[in-house]
């Protein structure tokens, strides 16, 4: 997953597919070049799979786990199955429209992750919008975009939040600040609507979110927002995305990642316990 600005980010079982091969063929003693000319393409093709930056082929991949050693059909079958689903387009796919490629990289990350960790100065969560709070800040966002695009991107965030109704769903844990609840998006019936749902998402065992007061003072995320994501799969590292206003960058070199760990923990500590949370939005709520 590699690190940088715009559309870098593969999809999450393209990365670890990629990754799998790698060991794979280090643990067979051969080189990026033997491998390449087992396949009649040059050595950075293969090199590129490796790293997600390029689509898996089947037919590559099978050639390549038989000069692997990896011969028992069972085996075989199960990777090229993995493969094959990974070159599926995700539901996200068909939103490709309105959706910048950097977003659809976030959105494969959030669907896989085990455990969403974020900060947001700025604005409640995707995950954990209303409609109507999501088509007002899009609104805003892109005052030049027509209804029609507006309405998609609102579809979009809506089936986002599917995550969080999965049987299995992940930690979601967000350290919000306490100027996203007291600036107004919309009327205040909109923005009574909108933490009436943080007071609804709150009472789930997945959902932690902490309140930074405007008292806790200076912190160590005062740069914006971002997010960081961790995955059930040994092959895949924590990966850390820090939006901006023209895409997002992505992070998953260790030194990089711990920057942003160390920085939410030490907000989680500063911010206002969990357990405090549904008071400070049913205050709030009754201000509104």
């Amino acid at each position: 997953m590699a690190g940088g600005q715009g559309g870098g980010a593969a999809t999450v079982l393209r990365v670890v597919l990629g990754r799998r091969l790698h060991d794979l063929r280090e643990a067979a003693g051969l080189s990026f070049e033997d491998a390449g000319r087992a396949l009649d393409v040059t050595h950075a093709t293969v090199r590129r799979m490796e790293k997600a930056q390029v689509g898996l082929k089947v037919l590559y991949v099978e050639k390549l786990l038989r000069i692997y050693g990896v011969t028992a059909r069972d085996e075989v079958e199960a990777f090229l199955a993995l493969v094959r689903e990974a070159n599926r387009p995700g539901w996200w796919h068909g939103y490709r429209d309105v959706l910048p490629e950097w977003f659809s990289a976030f959105v494969s990350l959030e669907a896989e992750a085990d455990l969403i960790r974020a900060y947001e100065p700025h604005y409640v969560p995707g995950l954990l919008q209303t409609e109507a709070y999501a088509t007002t800040v899009l609104r805003s966002g892109l005052p030049h975009a027509p209804a029609a695009e507006i309405e998609r991107l609102v579809a979009v965030r809506t089936a986002r939040q599917r995550v969080l109704l999965r049987e299995r769903p992940p930690l979601l844990w967000i350290v919000l600040d306490e100027t996203v609840l007291r600036r107004p998006v919309g009327p205040p019936g909109l923005m009574r609507g909108q933490v009436g749902r943080l007071i609804e998402a709150v009472a789930s065992p997945h959902v932690r979110l902490q309140i930074m007061p405007f008292a806790a003072g200076h912190h160590p995320a005062m740069y914006g927002p971002f997010h960081l994501f961790r995955f059930p799969v040994a092959e895949l590292s924590d990966v850390a995305c820090a939006e901006n206003l023209v895409g997002a960058a992505y992070y998953d070199q260790p030194e990089d990642v711990s920057t942003f760990r160390e920085a939410l923990d030490r907000m989680c500590a500063q911010a206002a316990p969990v357990a405090r949370t549904e008071a400070i939005l049913s205050g709030i709520r009754k201000e509104l």
